[in-house]
């Protein structure tokens, strides 16, 4: 089989699934595919690309309930719970690479992880507008269920025996594929996401914490008195 850009991917997919995303190394991957470490670069641009271009696969895989699955009368509490279960799906699938979708640095500010996708952060808004969100709850449920995936599926992924720690300080890899350069990120095709682009960039940090504890208390508080 020849080499190709998604074959290496994919290999690096499966080693990282076997031990880990610090274990993975070009001269590791090379030799899985029966190459040289430098021909890998003809379709990599480094290790920083390699680890940028397996997110994007692995978020790839997120399916957005649409209108074959849920009408939009079917409620944005099953709209939400359809999605919960993918996102909880692709960590059970990958427990040692999830903490790369969850904590590597997004490509702009409104792709909170695990949800870094144009795509899918796209019509999850939608959904939730065609249940009648407006476009500022739509905003706050997004970064209050993207807050409740992160932090549940890294607890459960290190359960399973990921690191969570950073795989290693970015390498200056020449033109590698880093994602920090938001303005460059086309959302042309986003009509939703370029409308609310600056409210989702807003950092809301300490009072998102502060709801969090609050509704956390409150349940704690109910079953308590129970």
């Amino acid at each position: 089989m020849g080499l190709s850009r998604e074959r290496i991917v994919l290999t690096a997919i499966e080693m990282i699934d076997e031990k880990g995303a610090s274990t993975l190394t070009m001269r590791r991957l090379g030799t899985r595919l029966d190459v040289e470490a430098m021909s890998l670069y003809r379709y990599v641009n480094g290790r920083e690309d390699l680890l940028e271009a397996v997110v994007e696969a692995l978020v790839d895989t997120i399916e957005v309930p649409g209108p074959a699955e849920l009408q939009p009368v079917d409620g944005w509490q099953a709209f939400l719970q359809l999605l919960a279960h993918d996102v909880r799906r692709l960590a059970k699938e990958h427990p040692l690479a999830f903490p790369l979708v969850a904590t590597r640095h997004p490509a702009a500010p409104w792709l909170r992880p695990p949800l870094r996708s144009l795509r899918v952060v796209e019509a999850f808004l939608q959904g939730l507008r065609a249940r009648g969100f407006s476009d500022r709850q739509a905003v706050e449920a997004y970064r209050s269920f993207t807050s409740f995936l992160l932090g549940h599926l890294l607890l459960e992924s290190a359960v399973r025996g990921a690191s969570l720690s950073p795989v290693e300080e970015p390498l200056d890899e020449g033109g590698a594929d880093l994602p920090n350069q938001d303005q460059e990120l086309d959302v042309e095709n986003y009509p939703t996401v370029a409308r609310l682009r600056t409210s989702l960039a807003e950092d809301h940090a300490d009072e998102e914490f502060e709801e969090a504890l609050e509704h956390l208390l409150v349940r704690l508080d109910l079953e308590h008195a129970q």
